[in-house]
């Protein structure tokens, strides 16, 4: 089935979005804030933060993709991408002291929320070059 390359591409695109889905929801599990909650009601720093989230996966799993033959192994690789992702989010939170990100971002600090969201792209290049 995935010798034909539309078949190929749902079953890629697919297996992408549903594990997007599911790694948000741990996002979301991790953060003190509800990002969607947050973003109906206008929050534009949670907005550009999540934005980042969800362009840090999509672009991990774009990598994966590239660099492997299965569905399967890139699945493996972006899974172990998104663990790298969050491990970097925690590690921005333990290594800015002076305010909590979560907090700032929650209260619509829109400075934190483009850095937190420029963090989340940038990372996701460097991550994506060592699942490739």
């Amino acid at each position: 089935m995935l010798s034909n390359h539309f078949a190929a591409s749902l079953v890629y695109v697919s297996v992408a979005v549903l594990a997007l889905i599911i790694f948000l929801y741990l996002f979301e599990f991790v953060t003190r804030y509800k990002c969607w909650h947050e973003i109906k009601k206008g929050n534009l720093a949670v907005a550009m933060a999540t934005g980042g989230k969800i362009f840090g996966i999509c672009n991990i799993f774009r990598f994966s993709i590239e660099a492997n033959e299965t569905v399967y192994a890139s699945l493996t690789w972006a899974t172990f991408g998104f663990a790298l992702l969050l491990a970097a989010y925690f590690l921005f939170e333990f290594l800015t002291p002076v305010f909590r990100i979560d907090d700032e971002i929650q209260k619509d600090n829109r400075a934190v929320g483009f850095i937190a969201m420029v963090i989340a792209a940038a990372l996701s290049y460097v991550i994506g070059a060592t699942v490739a």
